[in-house]
């Protein structure tokens, strides 16, 4: 389920990217420096909105440089480093562990046992410093797999342990903005998974792999009530967001939220029309 929260590059400024960039190259230096090499290929997009968010709530101290990497050798990026870009790292690992598990559980791949046995390995240390945390998550995610097995899977309680679990991680520390990061981090997971249940339906059905959205697909109106509730989620999403006190990079944020996230929804959407046609 990586790879929604993203930004729409067309509609955002060239400095509003850049400043993007170095929180995402940030996270990069922090898995190569906790994880190694291995936890840096684990990098995604996703944890970036997760630390230009709580960057911009808590206003920590933020450590600015640049570096060259094994991916761009021959320039340097802009970095931004705090105390967020690093929980955004370990919240990327952890994610990277669920998601091997995943594949692994449905598919049988295994080079993501493998690599998942690996990240498992050097993320011990999170258990030290997330330890109820991790606890109500792990318990979320065993609900979410033995349910999501079951012949009569309920998409609404799935995309809602889903989006449990994205609301324990936004809610960084137990304070007074920690119910509306859960709330925020609840409506964006269940619009994840919804959406990743939507892209994969296809797929699913010719592998006979686990959708709660078979018994719907082929419906005349399947397209219009998944758009339908995708907007929902991300309307609670959008005002639980909006409640926050946040000034810092707040347009980069609404970017993602009112316009990035919607990217492979439409991409999918639209090839089916024109497979249709």
């Amino acid at each position: 389920m990586f790879g929604y929260i993203m930004i729409n590059k067309a509609e955002m400024k060239f400095r509003e990217f850049d400043v993007y960039h170095s929180f995402y190259c940030g996270i990069c230096r922090e898995l190569k420096k906790k994880y190694g090499v291995c936890g840096q290929m684990s990098l995604s997009y996703d944890m970036t909105f997760l630390a230009i968010l709580l960057t911009g709530l808590y206003e920590p101290e933020t450590r600015s440089g640049s570096c060259k990497c094994v991916a761009h050798p021959f320039e340097s990026h802009e970095t931004r480093n705090n105390i967020y870009t690093e929980y955004a790292a370990d919240m990327n690992i952890l994610f990277s562990c669920y998601k091997c598990r995943d594949d692994w559980e449905d598919e049988r791949k295994f080079r993501k046992l493998i690599y998942g046995r690996v990240l498992e390995g050097r993320a011990g240390r999170l258990k030290e410093l997330y330890g109820t945390k991790l606890r109500t998550i792990n318990l979320l995610m065993q609900d979410f797999s033995e349910q999501e097995k079951a012949e009569a899977a309920d998409i609404d309680a799935l995309a809602g342990l889903f989006g449990a679990v994205m609301g324990e991680i936004m809610a960084v520390r137990e304070d007074e903005w920690a119910e509306s990061l859960r709330r925020l981090g609840f409506f964006l997971g269940k619009f994840i998974y919804l959406c990743d249940a939507y892209e994969a339906i296809e797929a699913d059905i010719r592998k006979g792999t686990p959708n709660p959205l078979k018994q719907k697909y082929g419906n005349p109106d399947f397209e219009e009530e998944c758009r339908t509730i995708l907007m929902m989620m991300m309307s609670e999403c959008c005002r639980e967001f909006e409640s926050l006190p946040i000034l810092e990079n707040v347009e980069i944020l609404r970017n993602i939220l009112y316009s990035g996230v919607w990217g492979r929804y439409e991409a999918v959407h639209d090839r089916r029309l024109q497979t249709k046609a």
